[in-house]
Formats: C-alpha cells, sequence, structure tokens
C-alpha cells in the first residue's frame, strides 16, 4: 500500500464569505498542489473540503497521513463522528450536525484508504501547512482554483 501524506487547509475573507481551500499530496518524490474556492461559504467548510478533494485525487486505496491545523477538522473525523452517525446525524443536543454534507462525503472518502489523522499548530513551522494557507487564503481572496481538478494521482 502507498504511503501518502496530505496536508490541507481551508480560509474564508470574513466568515461567513468567500472561501478558499488548498491541499498538498506527497509520495515519495512526488508532489501535487491543489486549490479552489467558494464564493460564499464558512471556513469549517473549507477545512473539510480541502480533506475531501484531496482524498478525491487518489486512484487506489492507499495509507494516508493527512496534515491539517484545523482542531475542528481532526476532532471531528476522528471522534464526533461516530457519536453523530449513531445518532442519525444528530449533534448530543438533537440538534443537525452543521456541514453534514461535507462529514458523510469525508467519511465515505476516507473509509476507502487507511488514515491517520494529524493536527499542526497553523502558521507556524510546517512547511506545507504554511504553503497551503497561502494557496487558499489567495483562492479566497481571488476566487480561483487550480487547472489539474480531475486528476487521480498515485
Amino acid at each position: 500500500m502507498k504511503q501518502v501524506q496530505l496536508i490541507t487547509d481551508g480560509a474564508c475573507v470574513g466568515n461567513p464569505g468567500p472561501g478558499g481551500w488548498a491541499c498538498i499530496l506527497r509520495y515519495g518524490e512526488h508532489k501535487r498542489e491543489f486549490f479552489g474556492c467558494e464564493p460564499h461559504t464558512t471556513n469549517n467548510r473549507m477545512e473539510l473540503t480541502a480533506a475531501i478533494e484531496g482524498l478525491k485525487h487518489l486512484k487506489e486505496s492507499c495509507s494516508v497521513e493527512i496534515i491539517t491545523d484545523s482542531e475542528y477538522l481532526k476532532k471531528g473525523i476522528t471522534s464526533w463522528i461516530h457519536g453523530w452517525k449513531q445518532k442519525n446525524w444528530l449533534t448530543a443536543e438533537k440538534k443537525p450536525v452543521k456541514n453534514d454534507d461535507l462529514w458523510r462525503a469525508l467519511d465515505a472518502l476516507a473509509s476507502k484508504h487507511e488514515t491517520k489523522w494529524k493536527w499542526t499548530k497553523g502558521h507556524a513551522s510546517h512547511e506545507d501547512n504554511n504553503r497551503c494557507d497561502e494557496l487558499a487564503t489567495r483562492a479566497a481572496r481571488e476566487q480561483i482554483s487550480s487547472e489539474a481538478g480531475a486528476d487521480k494521482l498515485f
């Protein structure tokens, strides 16, 4: 099974507001960057979208180390999601889970791989996370996307 790193970040100009997401996929010496935007969204939706889009680019089942600076994303997919699924996508307060469309998509994609989720401090010393932040912020501000959106990798 191929060992892949997926580094993600999301950004918003205002929250809600114009948003951007970015991810970097690494496999051996190979590195690919992807980014995209939405005109009106939230930071949390962009964090989730970055992980979803990164996983979509894998053409086979891989061992994926996913690095994020979003505690919402990491805690949601490694801890909270189990309770949400048991409660039919309701929170402990019996309210609908926010962003359940993206959580469901992420859960389905992540289940195709062996995933290990790691948190890193944002705007710190992780070079790829800083690059994702730069790309996501630019995508949000300029409402631009990378050209190679449909490519499957590794």
